[in-house]
């Protein structure tokens, strides 16, 4: 890029040309797709106008935001709703407008920006989600939203960057409780996301109520971070289904137990238990799961432990086609799976979650 380049991301360039033009008159400006990573060579700064509620057009803002952290940021808002004012604060935002903002304002907005960088960050209102819990939502979302880019773009992920989500989700639940926790994360409206993220806090809500150690509750949180890493590899078209998966469908969902285990593989630095996890999250017990048809003692207890999360989450999370499940007949459907369940792992789960 050219010295003092200015970036619009946008997923709607025939429309934006107004926009081009008047951010040009700021710094030379340069229109990127959303989806596709670029060099950041000089830039200085950027505008994002794009639907931040689709993760897969995240990827260049992203890439850029990583390789020049301290960059302003504009963000033109196709929606003033949690799920995408979180997203922006995940991608520090510097100022939130409306998606029918004037270009001219646009630009000004660039330009104090640029010629005063300790111009206070403009925060969205009260009321919008800015509360602890959901600032430890959107930092775990963001390292999930890496995880799941990483592994779909690359075939591979980095092991240290799971960490980076356990203490948010950790602190969240301990110190603001399960139930905020589900309220906070059922805003997303991407299913993987939610989902990853409701049975990380069940996790977290497990490991406390078991009194593990720290240690072994990080443990269990990132088990539970990666355990669908391989739902990256499934096509869109089946990953997002708003409605029930046809048998053919269900058939290449199932694959994504062995492609997580293998995009593990090929990053390396995750043990064995996790690499359990990941493979055998959908064993049962008695031997009707998949993909190994693993069933007694050859299931690991770290694994049970996630497969009660797992079903449970899947149960309580909110999708466009139905509402959560209310949590006693959620967890009367966990104790009706007697022959494929932990059953003295599901009256440990269901009291943690009570006490929660």
């Amino acid at each position: 890029m050219q010295p003092g380049t200015l970036v619009l991301f946008t997923d709607r360039p025939e429309q934006r040309q107004d926009l081009v033009q008047a951010l040009g008159a700021v710094a030379p400006c340069h229109l990127r797709d959303a989806a596709v990573v670029v060099p950041a060579g000089d830039c200085i700064g950027f505008v994002a106008d794009l639907n931040l509620l689709h993760p897969t057009l995240l990827r260049g803002l992203r890439a850029l935001i990583a390789e020049v952290p301290r960059l302003p940021r504009l963000f033109l808002m196709r929606d003033m709703g949690e799920r995408s004012l979180a997203t922006a604060r995940s991608l520090g935002a510097d100022l939130c407008l409306p998606p029918d903002a004037e270009a001219g304002a646009v630009a000004q907005a660039m330009r104090i920006r640029l010629t005063n960088p300790t111009t206070p960050t403009i925060r969205p209102p009260r009321g919008t989600g800015g509360t602890g819990i959901a600032q430890a939502a959107d930092k775990a979302g963001a390292v999930l939203a890496g995880l799941l880019d990483a592994a779909r773009l690359t075939g591979t992920v980095d092991p240290m960057l799971v960490d980076h989500g356990l203490d948010p989700i950790l602190g969240a639940v301990g110190e603001a409780g399960l139930g905020a926790w589900l309220d906070t994360v059922r805003a997303y409206d991407d299913a993987t996301y939610q989902h990853c993220l409701l049975v990380a806090g069940l996790a977290a809500t497990f490991a406390i109520g078991l009194g593990f150690s720290l240690r072994d509750r990080e443990h269990l949180v990132r088990a539970a971070l990666v355990h669908d890493v391989g739902k990256a590899r499934i096509p869109l078209e089946i990953l997002n289904k708003a409605g029930p998966l046809d048998p053919a469908e269900k058939a290449v969902m199932r694959t994504h137990a062995a492609l997580g285990h293998a995009i593990l593989i090929e990053a390396g630095g995750f043990d064995d238990s996790i690499l359990a996890v990941v493979r055998h999250h959908h064993e049962m017990l008695d031997g009707t799961g998949y993909p190994d048809r693993l069933s007694g003692d050859a299931i690991p207890d770290i694994v049970r432990m996630i497969t009660v999360c797992d079903i449970y989450a899947a149960l309580a999370e909110r999708r466009p086609y139905r509402a959560p499940m209310p949590l006693p007949e959620a967890f009367r459907v966990l104790r009706s799976m007697e022959s494929k369940l932990d059953m003295a792992l599901v009256r440990s789960f269901e009291q943690a979650v009570a006490q929660a």
